[in-house]
């Protein structure tokens, strides 16, 4: 139950830091990677923010072998680049650049029954849905 708890309350203050940050919208983020155009640097500052407070999170949970919650501490090998983790990136990154969105604001905007947010959420678990297909074909 404490692990449900955790995870509602981190997705809870998550989704509270895009909305007043405005990353939930999608012209938003649409208007910092408009470098030519009226460029908006306000997600770099939260970037910038963020990145700030994960890098000390994550030198903490270097040294821990266990999270607070007892479970065994999983973190990600940064020493493997794999196609698949390249492909991936490569993926997200141009399906933000076009709409604008990424999941936590997909699931906002889901949230407030926005056609966007119907839209991203369909997509993207289609995506889900096919992807292990995918890798089973081409491997």
């Amino acid at each position: 139950m404490s692990k449900l708890l955790s995870a509602l309350i981190a997705g809870l203050l998550f989704g509270l830091g895009l909305l007043l940050s405005g990353m939930s919208n999608p012209a938003k983020v649409l208007g910092f990677l408009d470098v030519t155009g009226r460029w908006d640097p306000s997600l770099a500052l939260v970037m910038a923010g963020a990145i700030g407070v994960a890098f000390f999170a994550f030198r903490r949970a270097e040294r821990q072998s266990h999270s607070l919650l007892g479970e065994p501490m999983q973190l990600p090998d940064k020493s493997r680049l794999t196609v698949r983790l390249v492909l991936g990136s490569v993926l997200f990154g141009i399906g933000w650049g076009l709409a604008g969105i990424c999941p936590g604001p997909g699931l906002i905007l889901l949230g407030m029954a926005l056609p966007a947010g119907l839209g991203f959420v369909l997509a993207m678990l289609l995506g889900m849905l096919l992807l292990p297909l995918l890798l089973r074909c081409c491997s």
